[in-house]
C-alpha cells in the first residue's frame, strides 16, 4: 500500500476542511484577487465619464476655450463623444469577459486577461495626460487609440467563449453570480440605444437582462432561505452559468458586428433562443423541474427574516415574479378569461408583498408569524408561476394548478387583510367599476352591443346570438335604471337593485370586449353564460320591485325664470366688484415706490379672486409703465424648467418650441438674465405655495435700480417676509354682503334687474356665500339652472354649513356638482386628468369626451356640436374658465380654479373615475385600485411605468403627461403597453417621442377610438383598418407627410386625421372605395403630380375643417398651374392652405375662417377671396400674396370680422371708404414694406383694435393718426398696439 505524504502542521487544518467551505473560501479568494484588478476598469470608466461631461460642455458652448470657436473642433468634439461612449461600453464587456476568464485559468488565458488589465489600467494616466497636453481634443486621439487596441482582442475572445462553454461541467459548484451582475450592467439598454440596433433587438436586449436578473435573485432568494448550494443548487448554477457564457458571448459579437445586418439577425435568434432556456413559462420541462425543486427546498427551509437585508432579498424575488407574470400576459396573446382574472390576483397580491418588503420601518412591524406567511407565500407564488404550461392559459388550470393557486390567493388575501393596518387599501371592490354618470356608461354600452349584434363576425366562435340577447334584456334593465334614477338615493333596496344592474352591465361589457381581442369565454362567473342569469334573475327581481314601489317619475308643475344664457357668447373677462380700490392700490405699489426691485404680495385664501384681481392689474394700461411683462402660473407641481419657460414665452424672447429644445434650465436662466438686463420690468407668479420657486428663479431677475417689480400671489400669508424681509403683504378682503349680492346679479342677470320675488331668498344666499367671489360664482352656476321655487333649497344647503374658507368652497362645489345632469359630471371630473392651472385645447378635449363615451348622439347635430354644448353648460354654470377664444367663435382654450380641479381629483378617487400617478415614488407603493378604468402618468420615461410592475386588465384610458417637453423615448419602452392594456379606449402618449416607425402593436388594441402619438413616420401599416372603432388620430411632431394605406377606406368611425405635414391618401381601386362620411377634421397632403386630388376631397364629403399642405419648391414655369376645386364641400367651415403655388383655387361659399401661406398668389387674384359671402377670419401669411400693390374693390370682405398679415412684401395698401363694414381686428406682423394702412379703416364702425408688430415707422405713424381722427370724432374706443 502506498503510503500518503505527510502533512505539514498547517496543512492539516486545510485536509480536514469540508468541501462546500473549500468551495466558498476559494471562491472568496477569488473576489478578493477580481477586486484588486477591476478597480482599473473602474477607474477607467470614471475618467471617461469625466471626459464625457467635458466634451458635451464645449460642444454645447458652456466652457468658453479658444477650441469652442473652431467649427471643425465642433465637429471632432461630436466625434470624441461618440468614441467616449463606446469605449465605455467596450469597457464593460471587456470586464465581464475577465470576470469569466478568471474561473479558466487553467486553460491557459490568463496571459490575455493581464494584457488586457494592463491595456485598461493605462487610459487614465494617457487621457489625463493628452488633455493637459493638447486638452480634450488631444484626449479623443488617446480614446480612438484604445479602441482600435481592444478591437485586435475581438477573435480572441470569442474563441475563448466557446471554450468556457465546451468547458463549463468541470468547474464544479461556482457562484456566478458576480458575472452575471457584470452582464447586467452591460445590458443596460439606454447605453445600446444610442447605436445601430432596431427596436426588436433592444427589446430582445431588455427582456435578456430582465431574465439574468431573474436567475441572479431566485440564487439570491434560495440562499437566503439556507438551500444548501452544494447539493440543492447545483443543477441551477449549472445551468444559470451556461446561460451568462452564452450571454456575454452573444453581447460581445452583437456588438464588435454591430454595422454587419447578417450577424445582427444572428444575434437576434441566439437571444431568442437563449431566453428560452431560461423564462419560467418556457417549454422545457428539465428548466422547469429544476426552478420548481429549489422553491421548493426554499419552502421547506427555515431562514429569519432578522437576517440583514432578508426583505430586500426577498423583493428583488418578487419583483422579478411580477415581470414573468407582466411577461407571460405579453408572451399569450390568447386567454380564458377566468384564468387572466386570476392572474391578474395574484399579481395582485405580490405586488402588494414587495411594496410591504421595501418598507423598511413598516416591515418591522410584522410579527415573525406574518413574515414566515410571506416567505411560504413568495414560495408557492414562484412554483405556480414556474409551473404554468401553454395549456393553462388557452384552456383553463389543471385541477391540481387550480386548487393550489386557490389556497395561494386565499393566503395572499388574508396577508393584505392582516397588513391593512399598516398600508390601507383604498378599494374594497374586486370590480371597481366608475360610478360616475352609470346610466350614460350604460348607454354607451348598449351602443356598442348593437353594433356588434349587426357586425358581420369572421369568427364562428364569436358569441353573436348570445350578444343579442344580452343587449335585449340590458335595454330592458337600462329602462329600470332611468324610472329609479331620483328614488334610488332615498331608497336602500333601489340603491342596491341600480348597482348590481350596473355591475353586471360593466362585466358584461368587460367579457365581451375581451372575446373581441381573443380571449376565450369559460365557465366562471365571467362568462357570458354567468352574466346572462345574472341578468335574467335581477328582471326578476325588478318585476317584484315595481309592484312594490311607485317608479315612476313624479310630475311636479314648476316655475321657470328666464335668465340670460351665455351658452353661445362665451366671455374670457371676470365680473369684478368692490375691487377697483384693490386694482388701485396694486398699481400704485407696482410703479411708485423706490427704484430698487421689489416684491409685491397679493394673499389671501382660496376663492377670493387673486387671480382675477392680478390679471386685471397686469392687463390694466398703466402697465405700459414696464418695458417687459411676463405672467407665470406657479402652482403645487413645478420645475425650474418649465417656470423659466414660461416667462421666457411670455417675453416673447421664444417664439416657438424648436428654440428651446436643447437648452437645459441653466441654459434658460441665462437667457432670461440677458433678456431683462436693463429694462423695467414686472413678472406675475402666481399661485405660489412654497418659498423653494421663488429660490430657483430669483438669480435671473437683475435689479438694475430702474423700478422693476415682482408681483406674486399666494394663499400663504407667512411667504411674504421669506421673499422680501421688509415687505408686506396686500391681504386681499372679503366681499361684503351688498357686493357679494351685487355680483351675484351680475352673473345671473347681467345688466337686468333681479325679479322681486327672488330679492329676499337671493340676498340670504349671497350672505351665506361669505364674502368668497368664487362662491358666489358656482352657486349663481347651480341658480341659473335651477328652477324658481328651488332656489330656497339652496339657501338652506348653504346656510346649514359651519365652515369657512377651503372647506365652504368645497362645500359649494359639491352643490354644483351634484346640481349637474349626470352626463355633465363626467365632462367636469375629465379636468382632473390635467395638470393644475394648465390651459387645456378645447378640440383636444372634446375628441376625448367623445372617444370616451360621454358625448350621446343628438339628431341632426353632430357628436362634436353636442360635445361644445357640454362645455358651454360647464362654463354656463361657472365651472369652466374661458382662457382664449377662437377667431370664429368658440373657445379655443379654458381651464378650472385650482380649488376645482382638487375637487375634480378627489371625487374621482372616491367614484373610481380617473387614477393619476406623479413619477417614481406613487407608481412604486401605489397599493389600490388595480382596476382603474382611467390612468395619468406624470412622468418622463415609460421605463418606469414597467418597472413599477403594475397591471391594470380593465383600463380604458392611458394618458401620459411627461414632467417636460419633448421627451425622446424608444418603443420597446412602451411596446408592453400595446400588449398588457388590450382593452384602451384612448391612448395619448402626449410628448412622448416614439422615434421613426409606428408602432406595429397598436393593432391589437381594436378597441380604441383616440390615439395620439410624437414619432417621424413616412408611412401608416395596413394593419391599421383593424382599429375598426378608431374616431381620432394624432400624429405629432412628423416632418413629412404620411402615406396611408389602402385599408383606410375600411375605417368607417374616422372623424379626426390631424398630422403637421399632412396624410397622402391611397389612390388604388378609388371606385369601389367607401366614402369616409364621418371624417369632420383632415390634414391632406396636396400631390402636385397625382391626377384624383379631386375624387379624394369628394371622398370626404362631411369635412368641416381641412389642412392642404403642399411642396414649398418654387415651379419653375408656369405649366404646371391647376385649379384646386372646394366649392363642393358645402360643409366646409375652416380651410388652411400651405405651400400650393402655382394653384388656383375654388372656394366654398359657406367658408367662415380662411388661412393661406405661400401660395404665391397675385393680388389680383384675392377678389376671389374677397367675394365668400360668409368669411369671417381671413389670415394671409408668408408669401400667401406676392407683389407691392393691393387694391382693394368695393363690397369685398362684407363679413370679415378678423384680418392677419403676416410676413408679406406689400408696399401699398389702398382701399375704399366702405370696406370691411365688420371689421374688429386687423394684425400686422413684419410687413416692413408697408407704407401706411388704409386711413378709411378707422371708419369701419365695428373696429375696436388694431395691433402692428416688427412693421415700418410709416406704418405705425399711420396708424396712430388713424387713432387721432377717431378720438376727434369721439371714438374713444379704438385700441392700438404697436411692438
Amino acid at each position: 500500500m502506498t503510503s500518503k505524504p505527510k502533512l505539514l502542521k498547517g496543512d492539516e487544518t486545510e485536509a480536514h476542511k469540508p468541501e462546500s467551505q473549500k468551495a466558498v473560501e476559494e471562491e472568496e479568494n477569488d473576489k478578493a484577487a477580481f477586486t484588486s484588478n477591476s478597480a482599473c476598469f473602474d477607474f477607467a470608466l470614471d475618467c471617461l465619464d469625466w471626459l464625457l461631461k467635458k466634451s458635451e460642455q464645449m460642444y454645447d458652448g458652456k466652457s468658453f476655450t479658444y477650441e469652442t470657436w473652431n467649427w471643425n473642433n465642433k465637429c471632432h468634439l461630436k466625434e470624441d463623444c461618440y468614441d467616449s461612449k463606446c469605449l465605455k461600453l467596450e469597457l464593460r464587456l471587456l470586464k465581464t469577459f475577465l470576470l469569466c476568464a478568471r474561473n479558466y485559468e487553467s486553460l491557459g488565458c490568463s496571459n490575455m486577461s493581464f494584457r488586457i488589465q494592463d491595456e485598461v489600467s493605462r487610459i487614465p494616466k494617457d487621457i489625463h495626460s493628452a488633455s493637459i497636453k493638447s486638452g480634450v481634443l488631444g484626449a479623443g486621439r488617446e480614446i480612438r487609440r484604445f479602441r482600435e487596441s481592444i478591437i485586435l482582442y475581438r477573435t480572441d475572445i470569442k474563441k475563448w467563449y466557446n471554450i468556457f462553454l465546451d468547458d463549463h461541467y468541470s468547474l464544479g459548484y461556482h457562484d456566478p453570480g458576480q458575472f452575471v451582475d457584470s452582464i447586467i450592467e452591460t445590458l443596460v439598454v439606454k447605453d445600446w440605444s444610442y447605436w445601430p440596433f432596431d427596436e426588436a433587438l433592444c427589446g430582445l436586449i431588455e427582456a435578456l437582462k430582465e431574465n439574468l436578473i431573474f436567475l441572479k435573485n431566485l440564487i439570491s432568494f434560495a440562499t437566503m432561505q439556507g438551500v444548501d448550494q452544494q447539493m440543492q443548487l447545483m443543477d441551477l448554477l449549472i445551468q444559470v452559468r451556461v446561460v451568462a457564457i452564452k450571454s456575454a458571448s452573444l453581447i460581445y459579437a452583437c456588438w464588435f458586428d454591430r454595422y454587419y445586418r447578417e450577424e445582427r439577425n444572428k444575434m437576434q435568434f441566439g437571444i431568442s433562443r437563449l431566453l428560452q432556456k431560461i423564462k419560467p413559462f418556457n417549454l422545457d420541462p428539465q428548466v422547469r423541474e429544476t426552478y420548481v425543486q429549489v422553491l421548493t427546498a426554499s419552502k421547506l427551509s427555515r431562514s429569519s427574516p432578522d437576517i440583514l437585508n432578508w426583505n430586500i432579498v426577498v423583493a428583488d424575488f418578487v419583483d422579478s415574479l411580477l415581470s414573468n407574470l407582466i411577461e407571460l400576459q405579453e408572451f399569450y396573446s390568447i386567454f380564458i378569461i377566468s384564468v387572466k382574472d386570476q392572474i391578474r390576483k395574484l399579481h395582485e397580491g405580490l405586488r402588494f408583498l414587495r411594496i410591504l418588503l421595501l418598507g423598511q420601518m413598516k416591515f418591522n412591524l410584522l410579527t415573525n408569524q406574518m413574515k414566515d406567511l410571506i416567505r411560504v407565500g413568495v414560495c408557492d407564488s414562484g412554483i405556480i408561476i414556474c409551473s404554468l404550461f401553454v395549456s393553462d392559459i388557452k384552456e383553463g388550470f389543471a385541477m391540481e394548478t387550480d386548487i393550489e393557486l386557490f389556497d395561494l390567493l386565499k393566503l395572499l388575501k388574508f396577508v393584505m387583510a392582516e397588513a391593512a393596518q399598516i398600508y390601507p387599501l383604498t378599494s374594497s371592490s374586486s370590480f371597481g367599476f366608475p360610478k360616475t354618470n352609470e346610466l350614460g356608461s350604460v348607454d354607451f354600452l348598449l351602443e356598442n352591443l348593437k353594433e356588434l349584434a349587426n357586425c358581420e363576425a369572421d369568427s364562428i366562435a364569436f358569441p353573436k346570438d348570445q350578444i343579442l340577447r344580452i343587449h335585449e334584456d340590458l335595454v330592458s334593465l337600462r329602462s329600470f335604471l332611468h324610472d329609479i334614477a331620483e328614488q334610488r338615493n332615498q331608497n336602500e333596496k333601489l340603491q342596491d337593485l341600480w348597482s348590481r344592474v350596473v355591475e353586471v352591465a360593466y362585466k358584461a361589457e368587460f367579457v365581451i370586449d375581451s372575446i373581441i381581442v381573443g380571449d376565450k369565454p369559460d365557465c366562471s362567473p365571467l362568462s357570458l353564460d354567468t352574466i346572462t342569469k345574472k341578468i335574467k334573475f335581477l328582471m326578476t327581481e325588478i318585476d317584484s320591485a315595481r309592484h312594490e314601489y311607485d317608479t315612476q317619475a313624479k310630475r311636479v308643475s314648476k316655475t321657470y325664470i328666464h335668465m340670460p344664457s351665455q351658452g353661445t357668447t362665451p366671455v374670457l373677462n371676470e365680473v369684478l366688484v368692490g375691487l377697483d380700490e384693490e386694482v388701485e392700490t396694486i398699481i400704485d405699489r407696482l410703479t411708485r415706490g423706490s427704484k430698487q426691485l421689489d416684491v409685491v404680495s397679493l394673499v389671501g385664501m382660496p376663492g377670493l379672486g387673486k387671480t382675477t384681481l392680478a390679471n386685471k392689474v397686469y392687463h390694466n394700461a398703466f402697465m405700459c409703465h414696464f418695458h417687459i411683462r411676463a405672467w407665470c402660473t406657479v402652482s403645487q407641481v413645478y420645475s425650474k424648467y418649465s417656470l423659466l419657460l414660461q416667462i421666457l414665452v411670455n417675453t416673447a424672447v421664444f417664439k416657438s418650441p424648436d428654440q428651446y429644445l436643447k437648452m437645459d434650465e441653466d441654459d434658460l436662466a441665462e437667457k432670461l438674465y440677458k433678456c431683462l438686463k436693463g429694462n423695467r420690468y414686472l413678472i406675475v407668479l402666481d399661485d405660489v405655495w412654497d418659498i423653494d420657486a421663488w429660490n430657483l428663479l430669483k438669480v435671473s431677475f437683475p435689479n438694475d435700480e430702474n423700478g422693476s417689480r415682482i408681483l406674486f400671489t399666494s394663499r400663504f400669508h407667512t411667504l411674504c417676509s421669506l421673499f422680501k424681509f421688509d415687505s408686506k403683504p396686500h391681504h386681499l378682503r372679503p366681499l361684503t354682503d351688498e357686493e357679494s349680492w351685487e355680483l351675484l346679479q351680475k352673473k345671473l342677470f347681467g345688466k337686468e334687474c333681479c325679479p322681486s320675488q327672488l330679492s329676499v331668498v337671493g340676498m340670504q344666499i349671497a350672505r351665506n356665500c361669505k364674502g368668497l367671489p368664487l362662491t358666489v360664482v358656482l352657486v349663481a352656476g347651480v341658480l341659473a339652472n335651477t328652477e324658481q321655487d328651488c332656489w330656497e333649497e339652496v339657501a338652506n344647503s348653504l346656510s346649514s354649513s359651519t365652515v369657512i374658507g377651503t372647506e365652504h368652497c368645497m362645500k359649494t362645489l359639491e352643490l354644483s356638482y351634484r346640481h349637474l345632469p349626470d352626463y355633465l359630471k363626467s365632462c367636469l371630473l375629465y379636468f382632473g386628468a390635467f395638470q393644475e392651472d394648465q390651459d387645456i385645447p378645447v378640440r383636444r378635449l372634446l375628441r376625448l369626451w367623445i372617444s370616451e363615451g360621454f358625448v350621446r348622439m343628438t339628431e341632426a347635430k353632430s357628436l362634436e356640436d353636442v360635445a361644445d354644448e357640454y362645455l358651454m353648460a360647464l362654463i354656463d354654470r361657472s365651472l369652466v374658465m374661458v382662457t382664449q377664444l377662437r377667431s370664429i367663435g368658440g373657445v379655443k382654450f379654458c381651464r378650472v380654479h385650482d380649488l376645482l380641479h382638487e375637487f375634480c381629483l378627489a371625487k374621482s378617487k372616491e367614484e373610481s373615475f380617473l387614477q393619476i400617478l406623479h413619477g417614481r415614488n406613487e407608481l412604486f407603493t401605489s397599493t389600490r385600485p388595480y382596476n382603474p378604468h382611467r390612468l395619468c402618468y406624470y412622468s418622463s420615461t415609460g421605463e418606469e411605468l414597467k418597472q413599477s410592475r403594475l397591471f391594470f386588465p380593465h383600463l380604458r384610458c392611458l394618458l401620459f403627461f411627461p414632467d417636460r417637453k419633448f421627451i425622446f423615448g424608444r418603443q420597446h419602452e412602451y411596446s408592453f403597453i400595446f400588449r398588457i392594456f388590450k382593452l384602451l379606449r384612448v391612448l395619448d402618449f402626449g410628448e412622448v417621442d416614439l422615434g421613426q416607425n409606428f408602432p406595429w402593436e397598436v393593432e391589437m388594441l381594436v378597441h380604441l377610438r383616440y390615439l395620439a402619438i410624437q414619432c417621424y413616420l413616412s408611412s401608416i401599416p395596413s394593419g391599421i383598418a383593424n382599429l375598426s372603432r378608431l374616431e381620432t388620430l394624432l400624429i405629432v411632431g412628423n416632418g413629412s407627410s404620411v402615406a396611408l394605406p389602402n385599408t383606410i377606406w375600411n375605417m368607417k368611425k374616422l372623424r379626426h386625421l390631424c398630422c403637421r405635414s399632412g396624410f397622402r391618401f391611397p389612390t388604388e381601386n378609388f371606385e369601389v372605395s367607401p366614402d369616409l362620411y364621418h371624417l369632420d377634421t383632415c390634414t391632406l397632403a396636396i400631390d402636385r403630380s397625382s391626377k384624383s386630388l379631386q375624387m379624394v376631397l369628394r371622398k370626404l364629403p362631411s369635412i368641416r375643417r381641412l389642412k392642404c399642405v403642399g411642396s414649398i419648391i418654387r415651379e419653375s414655369s408656369g405649366n404646371c398651374e391647376r385649379i384646386l376645386m372646394l366649392d363642393f364641400l358645402s360643409r366646409l367651415q375652416s380651410l388652411h392652405v400651405v405651400g400650393l403655388r402655382g394653384f388656383e383655387f375654388a372656394f366654398p361659399l359657406n367658408l367662415k375662417k380662411l388661412t393661406l401661406s405661400a401660395c404665391n398668389q397675385p393680388w389680383s387674384d384675392i377678389s376671389t377671396v374677397g367675394k365668400l359671402p360668409n368669411l369671417e377670419v381671413l389670415k394671409l401669411l408668408s408669401d400667401a400674396f406676392v407683389g407691392e400693390t393691393w387694391e382693394m374693390e368695393e363690397g369685398e370682405f362684407s363679413n370679415l370680422r378678423i384680418l392677419k398679415l403676416k410676413f408679406l412684401d406689400i408696399v401699398t395698401w389702398t382701399a375704399s371708404c366702405d370696406i370691411f363694414p365688420n371689421l374688429q381686428k386687423l394684425v400686422l406682423y413684419r410687413c416692413w414694406k408697408l407704407e401706411e394702412v388704409p386711413s378709411c379703416l378707422g371708419d369701419s364702425p365695428n373696429i375696436e383694435m388694431i395691433e402692428l408688430n416688427w412693421c415700418s415707422q410709416s406704418a405705425e405713424s399711420s396708424v396712430k393718426q388713424i387713432q387721432e381722427n377717431q378720438m376727434e370724432m369721439g371714438n374713444e374706443g379704438l385700441k392700438i398696439v404697436i411692438h
